[in-house]
C-alpha cells in the first residue's frame, strides 16, 4: 500500500510566524522565516525531528537493506581519472571503489608502479574532506591542491612537492571558486579569493569582491601580491590562466553566473606591465583556448550562439579570425594540442569529436564507441597522444589514448562492474512542448521493459545555467534500472544542449519555459506509455531542484513521487545568502519590480495551495551547504507539510556534515540513494525484484 502519514499529525511542530514582506505593493507572508537561522536552537530541534520523521517511515519498508547491499557492490569497482602527463611523469586520480574519496596518483608511465601522492581519506575519520582543486607547475615538481570540508565551497590550498610527497609550508585560506595557474618557472601561482568573513556567519553571508592573488612559494598569504580587483564591480568572479609559454596572463572576469565574461591581460614578461582588456564588453562567452606566439585562441558565442574558434593578436585584438566556423551543432570545447585543435561538439546531447589543423582544416573525426560522452584531450604542444574518457547511462567510464597522427584510440582502462550491459539499453527520443518546440529525451531500462504503463519511471532534468546533461554512467541509475525502471533524461532549454539560444530561452521571464518542458516530457513519457502517473516520480538538484518544486506545484496531478534535492525554492530570498546573488544572472530579481512579476509566479515556495493533493515528497538537503542554504529546503518542507492535503507523505531528509554534493563521501552517496530509492518503492509501490529475492 502506498506510505501516508497519520492524520492526528506526526509532522513536527512548525510555528507559522505573521511575518509579510512588501514586495513592490504585493504583500508576501512568510510564516517560516525563523528556519534561515539554521544554528538556531528551535530550527536544530526541528531538524532533528525531521529527520528521525524519515527514518521511521523509511525503516517500515523491508527494501532498504537489499537495495544498499546492491548500490554497494555495484559502487565497488575502480574508477580511474583521466591521466596527465606533465614533466616525466603521469597523474592521475583512482578510487579503488568504495573509497570514500578519489586518490591522486603518480607514476613515470602508465603501465609502471603508481605511488600514493594525495590521499584524502586520510585527512579526516569519515571522509568528509575532500580534494576541490589540482594544478601541477609546468615541470611537474609541484602540485597545488585544494581541499574542502564537509562538503563546503571554501577551499584551503597547499603545496606538495612530488618527488618527496611532502607538503611546503605555504597555505592559502580564504579561497572559493578558484584554480591555481603557475608561472612557467614554478616559483609561484595565481589564485582568487575573497576576503575572510566576519564573525561566525561565513556559512550564510553573501560573498562579494572577488580579487586576484599571486602566491610565492616559501612566503606567508598575507605577503601575497594583489594583481588584479575591480572595487566598481563587486559582483564579478576573477579565474586566471597563464599561457604555456609562461609570457601571459589572462584574466577572465564573470559577471554572477553569467553566461559571457570579459578577458584581461598582462605581459608577465615585463615587470610593470599593466593588465589591459582583450575583450571588455561582455557581450559573450570567450573561453581560452591556447596561443602561438602573441596569436590567441579563443572559444565563443560572440556572433555564434551555437559556437566558434577565432584567433585574435594580443597586441592588435580588434582583429579576429575565425578558425572554426559555427555548426550545426554546438561546440562545448576545444583543445590545441600537438599543433592540432580538438574540437567536441554536442549533437543532440551526446558528444562528435573531431580534429583540426591550426587553420580549421578538418583531419578526422575521432571514432567513439557508441551514444555518450566523451572528455578530456587535454595536453600540451610537443603531445603526440591524448587521452580521454567516455561513458554513458548503461557504459561506465572508460579511459582511451588518442593517437593524434594515426588517428588510432587504444583503450587504457575498462572499468569491470557486477552487471551485464547487454542488458540494458538507452534510447533518445524526442517530444513537442507546450509551445512547439522539439526537445530531446534519453530513455534507459532494462531489455524488455514492457511499454504498457506500469514501468516505475524517474524523469530527471535541470534546465539552467547553461549546463548540458549529458549521458553518463551511474551505479545509482543501474540499481534504478535492476528495479525494473525507467530513467529519462529530458534536455529542457536553460540548459547549453543547443548552444546560447536554447541556454537564454529558459532564463529570466522565460523560465516557465523550463518547466513547461519538463511537463511536457512527463507526459510523453505517459503517452508512450512507458508510465503512468501513479508510476511517476521526477527528481532534480539546485537548480533542478527548483525545476521538481516548480512542476509539482503547477502540476501536482501529474506525479506520483517528487525528489527535489538541495533546491533554489525561495525565489523571493535567494540573493541574501552566499553565493545566491550571483544567481540574479539567470533568474532575475524579486527587488526589481519588473522581474518580480514572472519569479513570484513559480516560486515553489509561494506557490503551495492548501488543501492541495500534492505528490508524496522527499526533500534532500545537507546542513552544510553553502552553495544554496539550505533554509530553501527547510521552509519548503515545512510548507508543504502544512499545505498537503493528500494522503502522500513529505519528509525532508538533512546530512550532517555535507555540501552542496561536491566531494560527498561514497558512504553518505550511497546512504541518500538507499534512502530515495526506498521511498520510491514504498509510494510507487514497486514489486519486489528478482535480484533482491
Amino acid at each position: 500500500m502506498t506510505t501516508t502519514i497519520p492524520t492526528s499529525g506526526e509532522y513536527p511542530q512548525a510555528d507559522r510566524l505573521d511575518q509579510v514582506d512588501d514586495y513592490h505593493g504585493t504583500r508576501v507572508a512568510d510564516p517560516y522565516r525563523w528556519l534561515e537561522d539554521v544554528d538556531a536552537p528551535q530550527t536544530a530541534a526541528w531538524v532533528e525531528a525531521q529527520n528521525a520523521l524519515t527514518a521511521r517511515i523509511l525503516a517500515r519498508s523491508d527494501r532498504r537493506a537489499d537495495i544498499h547491499a546492491r548500490l554497494t557492490t555495484l559502487w565497488d569497482y575502480e574508477k580511474f581519472g583521466i591521466p596527465q602527463a606533465v614533466g616525466d611523469r603521469f597523474f592521475y586520480t583512482k578510487n579503488a571503489g568504495l573509497q570514500n574519496q578519489a586518490v591522486l596518483y603518480t607514476a613515470r608511465s602508465l603501465g609502471a608502479t603508481s605511488r600514493v601522492l594525495i590521499d584524502p581519506n586520510t585527512l579526516s575519520s569519515d571522509g568528509t574532506v575532500a580534494l576541490s582543486g589540482l594544478s601541477l607547475s609546468d615541470d611537474g615538481r609541484y602540485v597545488a591542491y585544494a581541499i574542502s570540508a564537509s562538503g563546503s565551497d571554501w577551499q584551503t590550498w597547499r603545496v606538495r612537492e612530488v618527488a618527496s610527497g611532502r607538503d611546503l609550508p605555504d597555505t592559502i585560506a580564504w579561497s572559493k571558486f578558484s584554480g591555481a595557474a603557475w608561472l612557467l618557472d614554478g616559483s609561484g601561482f595565481f589564485y582568487s579569493r575573497f576576503d575572510a568573513p566576519a564573525g561566525e556567519t561565513q556559512f550564510k553571508d553573501a560573498n562579494y569582491d572577488h580579487k586576484l592573488y599571486f602566491h610565492a612559494l616559501g612566503t606567508a598569504q598575507i605577503d601575497d601580491l594583489l594583481v588584479y580587483e575591480r572595487p566598481d564591480h563587486k559582483d564579478w568572479t576573477l579565474g586566471a590562466e597563464v599561457t604555456e609559454d609562461g609570457r601571459y596572463l589572462l584574466i577572465s572576469a564573470t559577471k554572477g553566473t553569467e553566461s559571457r565574461n570579459r578577458v584581461f591581460v598582462r605581459d608577465l614578461q615585463s615587470n610593470d606591465s599593466a593588465v589591459r582588456g582583450l575583450f571588455t564588453a561582455g557581450e559573450a562567452q570567450y573561453q581560452f583556448v591556447g596561443n602561438v606566439g602573441t596569436t590567441m585562441y579563443f572559444q565563443t558565442t560572440s556572433d555564434a550562439p551555437l559556437g566558434q574558434l577565432v584567433t585574435v593578436d594580443v597586441d592588435a585584438p580588434q582583429h579576429h579570425r575565425v578558425v572554426l566556423p559555427p555548426s550545426a551543432d554546438t561546440l562545448e570545447s576545444v583543445q590545441l594540442v600537438g599543433g592540432r585543435l580538438i574540437a567536441t561538439y554536442l549533437h543532440d546531447a551526446h558528444s562528435v569529436v573531431q580534429v583540426y589543423d591550426l587553420n580549421g582544416k578538418l583531419a578526422y573525426e575521432v571514432g567513439l564507441p557508441g551514444l555518450g560522452t566523451a572528455s578530456g584531450f587535454a595536453g600540451r604542444k610537443h603531445d603526440t597522444t591524448v587521452y580521454f574518457a567516455f561513458t554513458s547511462y548503461v557504459a561506465p567510464a572508460a579511459i582511451y589514448a588518442l593517437d593524434l597522427e594515426s588517428a588510432t584510440t587504444t583503450p587504457v582502462f575498462a572499468p569491470r562492474v557486477n552487471f551485464d550491459p547487454a542488458a540494458f539499453t538507452s534510447e533518445q527520443v524526442f517530444y513537442t512542448s507546450k509551445d512547439g518546440t522539439r526537445v530531446p529525451m534519453i530513455v534507459s531500462s532494462k531489455v524488455g521493459v514492457p511499454r504498457d504503463g506500469t514501468a516505475p519511471t524517474i524523469l530527471y532534468g535541470y534546465g539552467g545555467f547553461d549546463i548540458s546533461l549529458t549521458p553518463a554512467f551511474s551505479p545509482a541509475i543501474l540499481v534504478w534500472l535492476e528495479l525494473g525502471g525507467v530513467y529519462a533524461v529530458a534536455n529542457i532549454r536553460g540548459g547549453a544542449e543547443y548552444g546560447e539560444a536554447w541556454h537564454l530561452a529558459g532564463t529570466f521571464e522565460k523560465k516557465q519555459n523550463v518547466f513547461d518542458d519538463f511537463i511536457a516530457g512527463a507526459e510523453y513519457l505517459i503517452s508512450e506509455r512507458y508510465t503512468s502517473t501513479a508510476k511517476l516520480a521526477i527528481a532534480g538538484g539546485s537548480n533542478g531542484g527548483l525545476l521538481v518544486g516548480a512542476c509539482m506545484t503547477q502540476r501536482p496531478e501529474l506525479f506520483a513521487a517528487a525528489l527535489p534535492a538541495v533546491g533554489v525554492m525561495d525565489m523571493l530570498r535567494f540573493q541574501h545568502f552566499t553565493i545566491g546573488w550571483a544567481w540574479t544572472a539567470e533568474y532575475g530579481s524579486a527587488d526589481n519590480s519588473q522581474q518580480f512579476p514572472a519569479i513570484y509566479a513559480y516560486s515553489p515556495l509561494h506557490n503551495l495551495r492548501e488543501g492541495t493533493h500534492y505528490p508524496a515528497t522527499l526533500v534532500t538537503t545537507a546542513d552544510h551547504d553553502d552553495r544554496v542554504y539550505p533554509a530553501h529546503s527547510f521552509k519548503f518542507a515545512a510548507a508543504l507539510q502544512h499545505a498537503q492535503g493528500g494522503p502522500a507523505p513529505v519528509l525532508i531528509r538533512i546530512e550532517q556534515k555535507a555540501g552542496h554534493g561536491a566531494g560527498k563521501p561514497t558512504t553518505k552517496v550511497i546512504d541518500e540513494v538507499a534512502d530515495r530509492y526506498t521511498f520510491l518503492t514504498q509510494v510507487l509501490n514497486i514489486a519486489k525484484a528478482a535480484k533482491e529475492s
